[in-house]
């Protein structure tokens, strides 16, 4: 981008904010919202969902810290420029309709510590260069179309929050998933297959929520998650886990929500899990369990149906479950990494229209609202504060 001599610019930082977020605008076919309207001549810091900051490295120049075009509308593509912005510290474009692949120069933005790019049209494979910002704690690329396998090194990153559900990646889990140091992991929707690595409960001092419904899940649930002391928040639902739930989570004693409705779980629920003293909600209909304690009835029956429990409201026929619960499970079977054996009977039928049946790939139309968003970002409303006085103290 050519850049008119007759601008002036309070440092080149800006200067080369300027070319970036030029290039950008050029790269916008829509704008119904008027966002960028006011992103014209060289003082960047004013424009529309721009938020400037002093330099790291120099408390007396300015330099644009964080990018929040939320809710926008808008509809184009990111730009090579992008990677001009070295200071970002925080990129939030959700809600928006970019489409096209995630730039390389994306991994410039060594500062960068918050990146959003969720509810957008991006494709193509895991844009694992932004596994290369140093910084990064918070991810989010969910409701997208990005699709493939994703990289181990996900996992080995120092993220807080990592959020790719609703997209269609596909392929069995990284074995190294319990490396991982963040509190909230979202998987949902999407077209994993294969077994949960058993290192899922090396998490146990830092994960408070799991997500992993609806994707291709086939093995038996490890005992090991009962070490997710922290957990408030496992959805397994929606997938084809088979087995019993293991005696341990009822452990997890900080668990306020367990959802592992429409599986393939049989045996009897463990009395602890019913006994945990912060969950309000337990939903296992849709499964092919044949006893639960008395404890557990305190949930709504609504979340306990279509199982095998005599004397329980909505349960399946004793023909069909004579029939589905007439072979063993032999979880030893399972190998992580690997290809699982097919399942020795047929899957419970799915449940009735007004509650949908769970989807082993997520749709290909544009996704829509985000259903579980994570905690609400920080607000950039209130301008910086004033410029430090950069006058040489007097002799």
């Amino acid at each position: 981008l050519a850049v008119d001599p007759r601008l002036k610019f309070e440092n080149p930082r800006l200067q080369n904010a300027y070319i970036a977020l030029q290039s950008w605008k050029e790269a916008i076919l829509s704008d119904p919202n008027n966002i960028t309207a006011n992103w014209i001549g060289p003082d960047v810091c004013d424009y529309n969902g721009i938020f400037c900051w002093t330099s790291p490295d120099n408390h007396c120049e300015r330099t644009v810290a964080v990018i929040d075009v939320n809710n926008g509308n808008i509809a184009g593509h990111l730009p090579h420029e992008l990677g001009l912005l070295y200071d970002l510290a925080i990129l939030h474009v959700n809600s928006n309709r970019f489409c096209g692949v995630v730039p390389l120069s994306l991994s410039n933005l060594r500062l960068l510590y918050e990146l959003d790019l969720s509810n957008n049209r991006f494709s193509g494979k895991f844009p694992d260069h932004v596994l290369d910002l140093s910084s990064l704690a918070y991810l989010d690329i969910r409701f997208n179309e990005f699709e493939g396998p994703i990289p181990k090194r996900l996992f080995e990153k120092n993220l807080d929050a990592i959020f790719i559900n609703d997209n269609r990646f596909s392929s069995s889990l990284p074995e190294n998933i319990g490396d991982s140091p963040a509190s909230v992991i979202v998987l949902a929707n999407n077209a994993f297959e294969g077994c949960f690595p058993a290192n899922l409960g090396n998490m146990g001092g830092s994960l408070n929520e799991l997500i992993v419904s609806n994707n291709g899940f086939s093995s038996c649930l490890p005992a090991d998650v009962g070490k997710l002391k922290n957990l408030s928040v496992l959805d397994f639902s929606g997938n084809r886990v088979v087995g019993s739930l293991p005696d341990a989570v009822g452990d997890m004693a900080s668990l306020e929500m367990l959802n592992v409705g429409n599986n393939m779980l049989s045996g009897m629920i463990p009395e602890g899990i019913c006994r945990l003293p912060d969950l309000k909600r337990f939903v296992y209909a849709y499964n092919l369990f044949s006893g639960a304690p008395e404890t557990c009835f305190r949930f709504d029956a609504e979340d306990g149906k279509r199982n095998c429990l005599l004397g329980r409201p909505q349960q399946r026929s004793e023909p069909d479950c004579k029939k589905l619960l007439s072979r063993r499970v032999n979880c030893t079977s399972f190998q992580c990494g690997n290809s699982f054996p097919p399942i020795p009977f047929n899957p419970p039928p799915p449940p009735p229209p007004c509650t949908p049946p769970p989807q082993f790939s997520p749709p290909p139309t544009p996704p829509p609202p985000r259903s579980s968003p994570p905690p609400p970002p920080r607000s950039f409303s209130s301008p910086p504060p004033p410029l430090c006085s950069c006058q040489s103290p007097p002799p």
